[in-house]
């Protein structure tokens, strides 16, 4: 995809994000990707060597290999949330085999999926992608519904499977987040000791984050904060969603922030946001990714490639997407995540 099909997908909004000029934060006061990520950043890590080889394996893979961003494609949906809700729109996808295939022809850096997708089809694809085994997940069939990430087997597992890195979610801010954080702080402890990546999707979820109609989920405040208490439990990369407002802890009146965290940390430009983002992930150390979100139909394309420009802008390191991807015919699903990829590629589209 050229520079000028990206502006022409991102409509009106083209020259507000490729023009913008990041004032708060400076790009050079960041550690941006790079070919060279794991020699720059990890090398100097109490990371061991096994773990150093699984990073640069992920950054070598795919479309993306070589240049220091991630392409992920994850499919988690059928636990999350339900086979039917996930794969209805698409049901070749209730074949894990069709999943890996997706990622494969797309040039993905890797796959992402739970213990029975990946493991139902390792001895096929485990050599030929790199896999990601999401060990923790919100159980959605208990009634009433509730929200609780729980282990669903164990990181040696993963790794006898071939798995290159682990995936886990915490739920930030919930009752049950200090028991999910000592799990996956000693999930990924064994992880790095049998020398697999890790990768924390770092999640806020409280009732209360809702304010006067107001949703704070996904403020840049807020999702900061997940991010850095993310890379502290030693996540090497950050799956987070993009910011959609700030001012999460002004308005829930808690916790602690500074006014110059909205005055001279942030602004409401979506890419300042980002990199707010950023910021907590030890200043670009950790690499952020982002995620695609829902599947809306038409607009699928367009959405993909605004949250890429935006991302990468922002100094985050890629993109994970999935529903935008599976939820739609085989060939279509390639052409959305290797747009998404082109935004990357694309030398005119520069960090902020």
């Amino acid at each position: 995809m050229s520079f000028s099909k990206i502006s022409e997908l991102l409509g009106e909004k083209a020259a507000y994000l490729l023009d913008h000029k990041c004032t708060t934060v400076p790009k050079e006061g960041l550690h941006l990707p790079s070919p060279d990520h794991v020699e720059r950043i990890w090398t100097n890590s109490d990371r061991n060597n096994q773990t150093l080889r699984s990073l640069q394996i992920l950054l070598d893979h795919g479309r993306l290999g070589g240049s220091g961003y991630l392409s992920i494609f994850p499919v988690d949906q059928g636990i999350e949330h339900s086979g039917g809700s996930a794969f209805a729109p698409n049901p070749m996808y209730f074949d894990p085999e069709n999943i890996i295939r997706l990622a494969v022809e797309a040039g993905c850096s890797a796959v992402a999926s739970t213990f029975g997708v990946l493991g139902i089809m390792s001895r096929k694809y485990a050599h030929r992608i790199p896999f990601v085994v999401k060990i923790n997940h919100n159980e959605f069939l208990s009634y009433p519904n509730r929200y609780d990430q729980t282990l669903f087997g164990t990181v040696r597992s993963a790794w006898n499977m071939g798995a290159v890195a682990v995936g886990a979610t915490i739920y930030w801010g919930s009752a049950e987040s200090d028991r999910q954080l000592k799990e996956i702080g000693e999930a990924f402890e064994l992880a790095h000791e049998l020398g697999m990546a890790t990768i924390l999707w770092c999640y806020t979820r409280n009732a209360a984050f809702k304010v006067d109609g107001v949703d704070y989920h996904t403020s840049a405040d807020l999702t900061g904060q997940a991010n850095h208490l993310g890379v502290t439990l030693r996540a090497d990369i950050i799956k987070q969603k993009l910011p959609t407002n700030n001012g999460g802890y002004l308005a829930l009146k808690f916790g602690k922030t500074s006014p110059l965290v909205y005055e001279k940390l942030t602004t409401d430009h979506p890419i300042d946001l980002c990199r707010y983002q950023v910021l907590n992930c030890y200043s670009g150390r950790v690499g952020l990714i982002n995620s695609g979100g829902e599947s809306k139909g038409a607009s699928d394309m367009a959405e993909a490639v605004t949250a890429a420009v935006v991302n990468k802008r922002a100094g985050g390191m890629g993109m994970i997407m999935g529903r935008k991807a599976f939820q739609r015919p085989f060939n279509e699903g390639v052409d959305i995540i290797q747009a998404v990829q082109d935004v990357y590629l694309e030398k005119k589209v520069t960090v902020a």
